[in-house]
């Protein structure tokens, strides 16, 4: 039995062979049971994300080959065409890279949380579609567990480091309530939909999108109870706004000092947070010289995030000294399985002769022979018929000069010396 995760990620292949190597939620249950039926895999699960593909399968043989094959067809992509980019792990490492993946470490973003849940996903459509067993089942169960010990017991996760969340962490600094403050963002791109996320959670008061497709702002802003305006609704609505976040894709600039000391005035100086998350910029530089306008790029933001990173890398030194132990913990669960078969036998053995020694003595009674003599009877031949096979042996280790397997008898036996 072998157990083997092969993948490619955004470290080790670009975006054109990763697209091509995922799989879609409506094809996934399929893939997992075509290959749990390949050739020598008894037991698969396949994690599937925008930055990584992995498969994790439970082998007769360390035959790569043959999931590799399987890619080839189940993708209809030329083996030369993505192997060059493969990573494979195998047993204790492969343990290790699961727990580091599901933990964050191995992520584009260190720590970032996100992985863990597609990690339960992966867990699921396999669940779902059959395609795990004792062993892959085992291992996703103790996976959850040690990242679950990582995020309790480090601060990997506890140091945001977006700049979205950057933003909101400045905002909070400023104002003492943001239940009180009405945020303006402008874009609906991945950035700024995080903002209003993390603006949301953090329950600021209102939030209003501007972008310059409306639908797009409106179907953004309905997930945050806010509301969208097109950009040209701008002049109108900036004097209503205590923060401000832009991040569009605009060549030139959409607000400038002109429309900012119109709104202030509307405002009667009550100062405006704001910050431009945009390259090149949405909001004009010489904005930051307005008296009551706290002004901040990415560029300023930098400096939390640099912060932030740090703090992550040193909760990574110690996530990777909490994963050592688990890998061991998993490690002697795996041993143990290899001794349960010996168990098992052993115990099925001793039942046999038991039932044995029990049919003579209930034969005796039927016989007449008194209780008290058939009870001494069964106590004598039960002793010995269970430790006549482990004597001999012994016996003949001793003769055959094998004081490893006597000093393991004493050992399994208890026997003081």
């Amino acid at each position: 039995m072998t157990l083997i995760a092969i993948g490619i990620n955004y470290n080790t292949a670009p975006v054109s062979i990763r697209e091509r190597f995922a799989f879609p939620a409506e094809i996934l249950n399929q893939a997992l049971q075509q290959l749990s039926q390949t050739q020598t895999i008894t037991e698969a699960a396949i994690l599937s994300t925008c930055n990584r593909t992995e498969f994790y399968y439970e082998s007769e043989t360390d035959d790569q080959k043959i999931l590799v094959d399987w890619i080839a067809e189940s993708r209809q992509i030329d083996p030369a065409d993505f192997t060059p980019y493969l990573y494979s792990y195998q047993d204790n490492q492969f343990i290790r890279h699961i727990f580091r993946v599901a933990c964050g470490l191995d992520s584009m973003i260190l720590g970032e949380p996100q992985i863990l849940g597609q990690m339960k996903t992966a867990y699921q459509a396999a669940y779902e579609a059959g395609t795990l067993g004792k062993y892959l089942g085992k291992l996703f169960q103790h996976t959850f567990s040690a990242a679950k010990k990582v995020r309790t017991d480090t601060e990997i996760g506890s140091s945001p480091v977006s700049v979205a969340f950057a933003a909101v962490q400045l905002a909070q600094q400023i104002f003492d309530k943001l239940s009180e403050q009405t945020a303006l963002l402008i874009g609906a791109g991945e950035t700024i939909e995080l903002t209003a996320r993390h603006l949301h959670q953090q329950g600021v008061r209102k939030i209003i999108i501007a972008n310059r497709t409306y639908d797009k702002a409106h179907n953004l802003a309905a997930q945050f109870n806010g509301y969208a305006i097109a950009l040209s609704e701008l002049p109108k609505h900036l004097a209503e706004a205590d923060i401000v976040v832009s991040s569009t894709a605009s060549t030139l600039p959409i607000l400038g000092k002109g429309l900012l000391e119109s709104a202030i005035k509307k405002r009667k100086h009550k100062p405006i947070f704001m910050v431009d998350l945009a390259v090149p910029r949405d909001i004009e530089a010489e904005v930051a010289q307005l008296n009551d306008v706290y002004l901040y790029t990415v560029d300023d933001l930098q400096n939390t995030i640099d912060e932030n990173m740090n703090s992550r890398r040193q909760a990574a030194e110690q996530a990777e000294e909490i994963i050592d132990t688990q890998v061991e913990h998993f490690l002697g669960w795996l041993r143990s399985q290899g001794a349960q078969t010996t168990i098992k036998d052993y115990r099925l053995q001793a039942e046999m002769i038991r039932e044995q020694v029990l049919q003579k003595s209930l034969s005796q009674l039927n016989n007449g022979v008194a209780a008290e003599e058939v009870l001494k009877r069964l106590a004598h031949g039960l002793t010995n018929k269970l430790i006549h096979t482990p004597s001999i042996q012994i016996r003949e280790a001793g003769i055959n000069e094998r004081p490893d397997l006597v000093a393991a008898a004493r050992e399994i036996f208890k026997l003081q010396n």
